[in-house]
């Protein structure tokens, strides 16, 4: 978009699934010509596109949260081992983000030039997460982006807050369609799923993507196997013994780490755990896998056990050769605990688990015979009620709402429910 002559991208990701993408070439503009990149937050498909873009001549600013330019060097770092850059392109091309990067503080307007001001506001959906409100202050003209809105109630994560005035608002989608448990809920379904694999000696395979979804699911785990109640309610974990939780993603244990630096981004009910001397993603039993020669040889170890490891679709890294290895095994459970985008090997599992069902891992065809599982409430993104009532949670009505991020069924759903409520959508 473009406000008083200034060039402004908000997010530049990478597309998933069978999503489809603008390539840059039909862009309007070209990146040299981009003067302000705002980004949301730290996950690859919002933030996928920077070293190309840089490739390609941008030498603006790069605007986001404190936390969310913390996060941006390792994402980057991972997602580019797997293009066809030397190390030396890699480094220079991080340098040259850092050099343009700035980190701002919530909840404070910044002045872009030229009578335009920006507002970063808590999204709730990882760490450092935000929408962006933009506003021309010599016509008053407001846009907002919302960027990915996640839950109330979200471990480690403040709340959404609420966006200010908008003439056009930008709002993702992505469960327009749908509701979510409860985070009691979804914590008991997973200590349920926990108690399954303790009674019989199988592995619990967790997909979670590395930014945000691991870290949460660690905090869950540790409120699970430190609560008396779950321990009376089920069996197989009363045990004072922890089964083992490996994170086998080097990336993933990276991120963690930057988290745990990141304390002073943490929601109230974090801080009070740790100040009691209880760190609510790092506990007993718990180990991280880093080196690939380890990796092999947790694909050999025996149950139970919890395994934590990415790609969150099961697209590719560590957890493809895990389920490639048990998924045919019907001790083992695999537990989603995020989207799974149309055309990837989740949706397949998702769909397929089940008498007769099938997905191909690493070229070759596997039938399910493990448990597979969906545990909604996990999803870091807003469900429809949640997004309804962050829209509805404004001053006043926008001018203009445009759904974004969410596939054809999740933006008509929504769409519709806006309408209801009087939003011109």
């Amino acid at each position: 978009m473009q406000i008083r002559g200034h060039n402004i991208l908000v997010d530049c990701g990478i597309t998933q699934g069978r999503d489809a993408s603008v390539p840059i070439e039909n862009w309007p503009i070209k990146p040299a010509e981009v003067d302000f990149i705002f980004l949301t937050h730290a996950h690859i498909d919002h933030i996928g596109l920077l070293p190309t873009l840089i490739q390609q001549g941008f030498k603006g600013e790069i605007i986001a949260s404190h936390p969310t330019i913390a996060l941006i060097s390792p994402m980057l770092e991972d997602a580019m081992q797997f293009e066809e850059l030397g190390a030396s392109e890699r480094k220079k091309i991080a340098q040259t983000i850092d050099d343009l990067a700035w980190g701002f503080e919530f909840g404070e307007a910044f002045d872009l030039g030229k009578d335009v001001f920006f507002e970063l506001g808590r999204a709730g959906h990882i760490l450092g997460s935000c929408f962006i409100r933009l506003e021309d202050r010599k016509d008053g003209a407001a846009v907002v982006f919302s960027g990915d809105l996640g839950n109330f109630d979200t471990p480690i994560l403040n709340d959404p807050e609420s966006a200010g005035r908008a003439d056009v608002l930008f709002l993702e989608s992505t469960y327009g369609d749908r509701l979510h448990g409860d985070r009691a809920h979804r914590m008991l379904r997973l200590a349920e799923v926990l108690d399954r694999c303790l009674s019989d000696g199988g592995k619990v395979f967790i997909p979670a993507f590395s930014l945000g979804r691991t870290q949460e699911i660690l905090y869950e785990l540790d409120r699970i196997f430190s609560n008396a109640e779950y321990k009376t309610r089920f069996p197989h974990l009363a045990s004072d013994t922890r089964p083992p939780v490996f994170v086998d993603s080097p990336l993933a244990l990276e991120i963690t780490r930057i988290y745990s630096s990141l304390k002073d981004f943490w929601d109230g009910e974090a801080k009070a755990l740790l100040k009691e001397g209880d760190h609510p993603i790092s506990f007993e039993q718990l180990y991280g896998i880093e080196k690939h020669v380890e990796h092999a040889k947790l694909l050999e170890v025996k149950g139970p056990a919890v395994i934590i490891a990415g790609s969150g679709m099961c697209t590719g890294g560590r957890i493809v050769n895990h389920l490639a290895a048990g998924i045919e095994k019907p001790e083992n459970d695999v537990v989603f605990v995020g989207y799974q985008a149309a055309g990837t090997p989740g949706r397949a599992i998702q769909r397929n688990g089940g008498a007769g069902g099938t997905v191909a891992l690493n070229g070759k065809k596997n039938d399910i015979r493990a448990g597979v599982h969906t545990l909604s409430g996990y999803s870091a993104h807003a469900d429809q009620g949640g997004l309804l009532a962050w829209v509805e949670r404004m001053p006043e009505k926008p001018g203009r709402i445009d759904l974004v991020h969410g596939e054809p069924n999740a933006r008509k759903a929504l769409a519709a429910k806006l309408a209801e409520r009087g939003y011109s959508v």
